[in-house]
């Protein structure tokens, strides 16, 4: 399989700074670190260690690094509490003779506990699941389909059977549960969080109401908060805000929720559009990351209820929009009300066909999902 689609952009920033790559658990992190340190092209061996393996750590902790060794992993380093410190101390001993890539199936941007600022001396990446267009460069329907039904994850993908998808599904989520959640986290409530993480799939494709939530669970408003936060910060689940221009009596709170696994959504408009929602964010996390570039993933709501799925927003100035549309031919009424009311220069409506219509000139067409990323060469 080719490298993943960040790897010449890692390579390139080792040779000035310390590279942070940050994404859920079995995104590829630690397959895409290794693939950098066995470069054919580097002659000296390079070194990976795990926090989560004891002998590992005790090296990591004692500064028993191995020696005329380019390149060295940190996995997983974040759960020490003092990591922010300890990865300083061994950039700058070694910054000369050793180029660091730190990984961790968490964010490693909120993560920072105790320690000094590493500001200045590290490149963040986000690594997302596969994209159809990572996956197959000719964007084809069968990986559209693909996708659609297993979800972006390496293992199940490459697997691609039911029976292995649901196994490792429920070990993904038990693992991320029973141990990077105790791990990072002081919550107590470890059945309630297992009984919203279960219920969320529902939540998909609508607003999110907390205070249903909160009914629901029998819980404080700020207690909900804090647990989707947290499930954020280990990469399960985001949420996007909605957008609006002055001329546009647009919602201002009500947020919308996704997964990073597409396919634990079993309502087929919903998962379509969550795989959309996933796909377009790693279009905005790849461009921030690599060109630095203030991405921002919205929706579009007004008090009538019309709504468009995305805005895509690039330095806070809208990019283009998409609607998603699971089995309904029709063209978006709201796509041409947002149009006249907006200064959103491009939309698009997008859906799981084989066709594309709609008249161009009229401002919107219907594409299939795989030729839209094909279009707009996302990652």
């Amino acid at each position: 399989m080719a490298p993943r689609y960040l790897y010449n952009w890692i390579e390139e920033d080792l040779n000035e700074r310390m590279v942070f790559i940050g994404g859920p658990r079995q995104v590829g992190k630690t397959t895409l670190s290794l693939d950098v340190l066995a470069d054919p092209r580097r002659e000296q061996a390079s070194t990976y260690l795990n926090w989560d393996l004891l002998a590992d750590r005790e090296k990591i902790l004692t500064d028993r690094l191995p020696v005329d060794q380019p390149r060295i992993v940190l996995d997983e380093i974040h759960k020490f509490a003092d990591w922010r410190r300890l990865v300083k101390g061994i950039y700058d001993k070694n910054r000369s003779s050793l180029s660091v890539i730190v990984t961790g199936s968490a964010r490693l941007d909120h993560y920072r506990k105790g320690g000094d600022s590493l500001q200045g001396r590290y490149n963040y990446y986000r690594l997302h699941p596969f994209s159809i267009p990572e996956w197959d460069s000719a964007c084809s329907e069968k990986s559209q389909q693909l996708l659609l039904k297993f979800g972006g994850f390496p293992e199940p993908l490459t697997k691609a059977t039911e029976r292995f998808h649901r196994r490792w599904q429920r070990e993904m989520f038990a693992r991320v549960l029973n141990e990077d959640l105790r791990e990072l986290e002081n919550v107590q409530e470890s059945s309630r969080l297992e009984l919203l993480l279960a219920h969320l799939p529902e939540c998909v494709g609508s607003p999110l109401s907390v205070n249903q939530l909160r009914k629901l669970l029998q819980v404080a408003h700020s207690s909900v908060e804090r647990w989707l936060t947290i499930f954020e910060n280990l990469y399960l689940t985001f949420r996007i805000s909605p957008y609006g221009t002055s001329r546009i009596r647009a919602v201002k709170k009500e947020q919308k929720l996704y997964f990073r696994d597409w396919s634990r959504v079993s309502d087929p408009g919903a998962r379509f559009e969550n795989m959309a929602a996933c796909h377009l964010l790693k279009y905005c996390d790849f461009i921030e990351d690599t060109q630095g570039h203030h991405m921002e993933l919205r929706y579009l709501r007004d008090t009538d209820a019309r709504e468009v799925d995305f805005v895509v927003l690039r330095d806070g100035k809208p990019e283009f929009a998409v609607e998603c549309k699971c089995g309904d031919r029709e063209l978006s009424p709201a796509c041409a009300y947002f149009r006249e009311r907006s200064d959103i220069p491009e939309f698009y409506q997008v859906h799981l066909e084989s066709e594309t219509y709609g008249n161009p000139a009229s401002g919107t067409q219907a594409l299939p999902f795989h030729t839209f990323c094909h279009l707009k060469k996302l990652p």
